[in-house]
């Protein structure tokens, strides 16, 4: 990462979007920022917590995210356009089941927790001969919000939000729909990696910084975030091939359930994985496709495992 002469310190944070926050730092278009970036859990969690800690989380200090930033000129009906320049290295990691929360909460009702170390590494470690590869990038990400009043950070919105792309990584330039004077842009969540998905409900959850240039595009309107990758989407992934479970149903929901708890059903057939081990697992490796929307009654979800992975 380059030199920032602007930096968001870990402190300045906030738990909601609301347009009349104070932004912390207003910048010029073309200005680099570092960010200071909270785990999800906003510091809860430390590597010597216990799946007992999970079940006692604040969701009211979950997902704290960095800002917010002011863009000096930005204005309604204008386009962000914000490059993902570099992260710093995490040190450690955390990957949880919490009850109540993810695709099969009504199957995984029990607290699960992995910590992962990260110092130094270009793989993380899940279990002897299960490495996966650090791809770091922010899980929330995004703008306020053109409505008045408190606003949850949990789910993704026409602002950005949570919306835990996997693929906002180092070269991504990332396009935002600016509803308020200035932008208000703040940022978050950060991950070492993800599966398309994030079934479980978290990924590989790591503080780290994260450097970020801002450009406007006057004038421009889009209604939803849209975004450019630098190249392609799994190098280092696609060379050993995937495994892959399908699943139908009426409804998109059901054909991913289905999908994600046969993949479950491989791990622990296959590798011995405990079901809360594949469940997690899953979450931060397994890619979910839409593979086929037109020919109803039916839809067809699949869940694809790369085995690469597998050493």
């Amino acid at each position: 990462m380059h030199n920032c002469k602007h930096t968001i310190h870990r402190h300045q944070h906030h738990y909601v979007w609301d347009n009349r926050l104070e932004p912390v730092l207003r910048v010029e278009p073309g200005i680099s920022v570092n960010f200071e970036v909270f785990d999800a859990s906003g510091g809860q969690l430390s590597p010597r917590s216990t799946a007992q800690d999970v079940a006692r989380l604040d969701f009211e200090r979950v997902n704290p995210v960095a800002g917010p930033v002011y863009i000096e000129g930005a204005e309604p009906g204008d386009t962000l356009e914000v490059e993902i320049e570099g992260f710093g290295q995490p040190s450690w990691g955390w990957t949880a089941i919490i009850p109540g929360f993810g695709l099969l909460s009504d199957q995984f009702n029990q607290p699960y927790l992995k910590v992962w170390e990260l110092t130094g590494k270009q793989t993380a470690e899940f279990a002897h001969g299960i490495e996966i590869p650090i791809r770091p990038f922010p899980g929330t990400i995004g703008v306020a919000l053109p409505e008045p009043g408190q606003h949850s950070v949990v789910p993704p919105r026409k602002n950005g939000g949570n919306m835990d792309i996997r693929h906002l990584t180092r070269g991504t330039r990332l396009f935002l729909p600016v509803w308020v004077e200035g932008a208000l842009f703040s940022v978050g969540d950060t991950h070492a990696a993800q599966g398309d998905g994030e079934v479980c409900g978290t990924a590989i959850e790591a503080g780290m910084d994260i450097q970020l240039k801002f450009k406007l595009h006057k004038g421009k309107q889009i209604q939803e975030p849209q975004f450019i990758t630098p190249g392609p989407l799994t190098t280092g992934l696609d060379e050993k091939g995937y495994y892959v479970t399908t699943g139908y149903g009426e409804d998109l929901m059901t054909a991913t359930r289905k999908a994600v708890s046969y993949m479950i059903e491989h791990l622990e057939q296959e590798y011995g994985l405990s079901a809360q081990e594949a469940y997690a697992l899953s979450s931060v490796a397994v890619d979910l496709k839409i593979s086929e929307v037109v020919d109803v009654p039916h839809y067809l979800v699949s869940a694809y495992l790369p085995l690469a992975i597998f050493k």
